[in-house]
């Protein structure tokens, strides 16, 4: 069998069909053979050892949730049998370190801990980091095999190594909604920006610097990229020195493409930060040092300070690439609208004066701010800007709130990929904003009943275009003049400043926003544009389930 498959694992359950893939001699036929109790044969298969590359594949019928089942390959007089096989759900779980973090890691971790042994059916598994300038067939090294989660061994193995806390979190909630066994796959190396796991086809549609390694020449363009990405950036960014695990398709080629064969269910994704040893950007704590090493961060930069603007481009793409190459690996068998899941970037520093977290965030939606749309269909995002660490012992820009996040995530799967009716999984969105120019008001309405967690917070801004002096009347200082904080602009051929527009009211469905010098000269509003927009679980908006409002602009 490939290196993927091991005793303990899970296998796709119906509709779909299990894909199953290894190595033999060339020309050879492989006998594939699942057995239940006792013995008893549920399914026979025929494979050929073809070439170049000496694999096999076949797909078993689909079969229905439950086991445990043994699976047999022959090939003459060699048998190999992997015992203990379930089938349930696969979700793949990928990004970087918040992705990488461990149960070890995160809050309350000796009660989840303790909690493990209550789930024998969701099976774990974990790739070893691995970069590779060429696509690779097969996974060069596997950190957890397929296993049964146990407290010492991998649930709580270490820092930022195996298992992942997020995804783990995610999956034991899904069986304890779903009911069937659940595998959990771990792809993920902390400090790693998009690019490293894109393929070419994806720097290709985006306008990117392609790999420089030898891999990927000749690949087919991104299926269907014209009708996906209307938002191509119009511009080359100037080539970056990225080296390792940042450099571009290289993840890629060794961690995402060996596992193409598989049958999934769905994917996670949690990525987006930026590392902590990257230029201009403060170091972490020295707690922090000792806990994670040079070798796990590297020295390039994640996507808030690289390609940050392009990442509206790129996220879609990868998606939309991600799907169309599972689902010709699997031929046909993982679906080709694939449920894809991510978390919005949570916060880093307090007193950030740059934006370039809330532009990612932004961009995490492809400029819509709510997911699924028309350029993102059948994803779910959870949002995490409340969720705030300034004392985690791993640096702020891993909060140790994992549990939220993975309920959150939790909502979106079971919402949009297993379509559980009736179920809110978002936080309240606006629909529409109405000017009342007489008493200088905003009246924003949102889609969903409002609660109001924090009315001083100055979350709500607003931009305009600079009046002449005469409109501003009575709005400027008690001596006539008017202070440079209270124009809309600070010239007229200079861009807009965002000035803050305060909370006058809040109602079921509505907020109504003082606007102060702006008037009827309203050009823009945003929500929650910040690196550290709120306290923990406090910003100004949630619903009455208790999902906050996503930022917008």
């Amino acid at each position: 069998f490939a290196s993927y498959y091991g005793d303990h694992m899970v296998l796709q359950k119906k509709p779909s069909g299990a894909v199953v893939w290894g190595h033999g001699e060339l020309g050879a036929v492989v006998t594939l053979t699942l057995s239940g109790a006792g013995g008893l044969i549920i399914m026979k298969k025929t494979a050929q050892v073809k070439g170049p590359s000496g694999t096999w594949t076949t797909a078993l019928d689909p079969m229905g949730e439950g086991g445990p089942y043994a699976l047999t390959a022959e090939q003459g007089l060699e048998k190999v049998t992997l015992q203990d096989i379930y089938f349930g759900d696969v979700w793949l779980c990928s990004g970087q370190s918040n992705m990488a973090m461990t149960v070890l890691q995160v809050a309350n971790a000796s009660q989840e801990l303790a909690a493990a042994p209550r789930y024998p059916y969701v099976r774990i598994f974990a790739a070893t980091p691995a970069r590779s300038d060429v696509e690779l067939e097969d996974l060069e090294q596997i950190d957890l095999p397929w296993s049964i989660p146990t407290a010492a061994e991998n649930l709580g193995h270490g820092n930022f190594t195996y298992f992942s806390a997020v995804c783990w979190l995610l999956g034991r909630s899904l069986y304890e909604a779903l009911g069937s066994p659940i595998g959990l796959v771990e792809v993920a190396w902390g400090g790693t920006p998009i690019e490293a796991w894109s393929s070419r086809r994806v720097l290709q549609a985006c306008g990117l610097p392609e790999d420089t390694g030898r891999g990927n020449r000749g690949t087919p363009e991104l299926p269907g990229h014209s009708a996906c990405f209307n938002l191509k950036p119009a511009f080359t960014s100037p080539p970056q020195h990225l080296s390792g695990p940042q450099t571009p398709s290289v993840l890629w080629n060794a961690m995402i493409h060996p596992l193409l064969n598989m049958t999934l269910r769905g994917i996670a994704w949690y990525q987006g930060e930026p590392p902590f040893l990257c230029p201009g950007v403060e170091q972490p704590p020295p707690s922090h040092q000792a806990l994670t090493s040079s070798s796990l961060w590297g020295t390039g930069e994640a996507n808030a300070f690289l390609h940050t603007d392009q990442y509206n481009c790129t996220f879609p793409a990868l998606i939309a690439d991600w799907r169309w190459a599972f689902h010709a690996g699997s031929a046909g068998q993982t679906e080709l609208l694939l449920p894809f899941g991510f978390v919005q970037l949570s916060t880093y520093r307090r007193r950030s004066v740059d934006d370039s977290f809330a532009r990612l965030r932004w961009h995490q939606t492809a400029d819509l701010g709510l997911v699924p749309n028309a350029r993102m269909p059948s994803t779910f995002m959870a949002v995490a800007m409340d969720l705030g660490d300034e004392h985690s012992p791993y640096g702020s820009i891993h909060p140790r709130d994992k549990q939220s996040v993975a309920h959150r995530l939790l909502l979106g799967a079971r919402a949009v990929a297993y379509g559980h009716k009736d179920l809110v999984f978002q936080g309240p969105y606006p629909t529409r904003a109405i000017l009342e120019v007489t008493r200088g008001l905003l009246n924003v309405t949102y889609s969903q009943e409002l609660i109001c967690r924090q009315r001083n917070a100055q979350a709500f801004e607003v931009r305009g275009e600079k009046s002449s002096p005469k409109s501003w009347e009575g709005e400027g200082n008690t001596d006539g003049s008017f202070s440079p904080t209270q124009v809309c602009c600070s010239s007229q051929a200079s861009p807009c400043q965002w000035l803050p527009a305060s909370v006058v009211a809040v109602g079921s469905c509505t907020v109504t926003l003082a606007l102060s010098g702006c008037r009827t000269l309203v050009l823009g509003l945003r929500y929650a544009w910040a690196e550290w927009p709120c306290e923990y679980q406090a910003c100004p908006l949630y619903n009455p389930q208790g999902l906050p409002a996503p930022p917008f602009l």
